[in-house]
């Protein structure tokens, strides 16, 4: 009952966070981050609002090296590693929530489009968090928002990760998720400097941050993965070639 009472509890309070963290970044995105708590002006809230931008990526690349997951594994003890999966994506989420709830709106707006042009920007908008979700789905939504881990748990079983993922999006381009998250940076319909310093620094990130990963997948999946490489392309979706 323990066992099972800590999953429930981790699982509901990471999907709880996931949904909010999701809903303060569209609710951001939208309006160019004027959505923010924050309170800082002028030069101390541009340093704040950069710090909260590179936190993500910082501490999202290091929690998959080797170190960052023993560290996720061992904050729950004997049950720490089939939970790690569902600590990971409560991380993830935590540290969006904290970026759009505490950023420091600079309350400079360069654009903010009215009548067609509003239309046609959200619609853009919304086009680029369906391809987002089409592209966690395709990658494994169960691994995605951590719902593999608490379950395993629960049942008192094995992780159950899923298969390379190579179909759906995945046969266009090797990363859709990172392409869709950096879409919806650039498709919401204000533009001020906070949205542009975010968007910036994520997309940077969205680019880089995959070779990394990449890496990981030739140790974990071998000449799969490699064969996956060589035959489609890296971030922008194109036609499948022969490997």
């Amino acid at each position: 009952m323990r066992r099972r009472a800590l999953a429930l509890g981790i699982g509901l309070t990471t999907h709880l966070t996931f949904l909010v963290a999701v809903s303060a970044m569209f609710l951001a995105l939208y309006d160019g981050l004027a959505f923010g708590r924050g309170t800082l002006r002028g030069a101390a809230a541009l340093a704040a609002n950069a710090l909260l931008a590179l936190q993500f990526p910082l501490l999202h690349s290091f929690l998959l090296t080797a170190r960052g997951r023993a560290g996720m594994a061992r904050l729950f003890g004997r049950h720490g590693a089939r939970l790690a999966p569902t600590t990971y994506a409560w991380s993830a989420a935590l540290q969006i929530l904290v970026t759009f709830l505490l950023w420091s709106p600079s309350g400079i707006v360069w654009w903010q489009p009215q009548g067609a042009w509003l239309v046609a920007s959200t619609v853009l908008f919304f086009g680029a968090w369906l391809f987002l979700g089409l592209a966690l789905r395709d990658g494994g939504l169960g691994l995605q928002t951590g719902w593999i881990g608490w379950t395993a748990l629960w049942r008192d079983g094995r992780v159950n990760f899923p298969p390379l993922p190579q179909a759906g999006l995945f046969a266009v381009c090797r990363q859709p998720i990172y392409l869709g998250f950096a879409l919806t940076l650039w498709t919401g319909p204000v533009w001020t400097p906070d949205r542009l310093l975010l968007a910036t620094i994520w997309t940077t990130y969205c680019v880089l941050g995959p070779r990394h990963k990449e890496r990981r997948y030739l140790r974990q999946y071998g000449e799969d993965f490699a064969r996956y490489q060589r035959s489609v392309p890296y971030l922008l979706p194109g036609r499948r070639r022969a490997a």
